[in-house]
């Protein structure tokens, strides 16, 4: 059904580029563009990492199981039946917890697919923008994917704008991170203006502070010296009553 219908839409097509002149036409490869951006090796890394986390984990639980299913085979002659159904009831949710543990990490909607798709999504969105601005720019009417479920029963190398695709995504991923270092130099140089106001807000208080102490010294000095002169006048004036007398 899905091939017939993919050669009645090639059959469509032709006939449109046939009847009419001026119809431009290209196509993409996908697989070989996300191969090709670093934003998805990342990705696939990350996925990658966190899969064998998992992996470790349902291998380690499995040793563990087999581990419980050799006691029990060692020991059996030596158990009660009742203990021998008890460990065999163990083993079998141990035996459940591993497999839901399994569907829930690697599932058909498991943790891996909804991870795989959140980190891939933004990538996708980036190749649709390139498609759509390329294909707005150079007036293509028609852009096919390579790696789709449309049988390409024949491809000319010159129709593929894949490169032209990572070559636009990554201008503009270079610009972000243009605009990312520029922003951040911008805020380290925000940073360093306040960091230097604060320090010159410290210093002039400590200034300040400092003539505020040397002031009060003055002013001490001088209620001293008014003091001693006072005192001096009365001596004086003292010395001079007795001489009188």
């Amino acid at each position: 059904m899905r091939k017939g219908f993919t050669l009645i839409l090639f059959f469509l097509i032709s006939c449109t580029v046939t009847s009419q002149k001026g119809v431009k036409i290209g196509y993409i490869d996908t697989e070989y563009i996300l191969e090709n951006l670093s934003e998805y090796s990342e990705v696939s890394e990350r996925l990658e990492s966190q899969a064998q986390s998992w992996n470790s984990e349902i291998q380690k639980k499995k040793r563990e199981i087999q581990g419980l299913k050799e006691a029990l085979n060692s020991e059996r002659i030596l158990l009660t039946k009742e203990l021998i159904e008890e460990m065999e009831q163990e083993i079998l949710i141990e035996e459940n917890d591993l497999e839901e543990f399994q569907q829930r990490k690697f599932g058909p909607n498991g943790d891996l697919i909804i991870q795989k798709t959140q980190l891939i999504q933004p990538i996708q969105d980036q190749i649709f923008n390139a498609i759509r601005e390329i294909a707005k720019s150079k007036n293509y009417d028609f852009i096919f994917d390579k790696s789709s479920d449309l049988v390409m029963l024949y491809s000319d190398k010159r129709f593929d704008i894949s490169d032209q695709i990572i070559q636009t995504i990554s201008r503009s991923n270079n610009r972000k991170k243009l605009d990312s270092r520029r922003e951040k130099k911008e805020f380290d140089q925000q940073k360093r203006q306040e960091i230097k106001m604060n320090n010159d807000s410290k210093f002039d208080l400590r200034e300040k502070n400092r003539e505020n102490k040397i002031q009060e010294k003055d002013n001490s000095n001088r209620k001293l010296s008014v003091k001693e002169l006072l005192e001096q006048r009365k001596q004086k004036n003292s010395a001079n009553k007795k001489g009188k007398d």
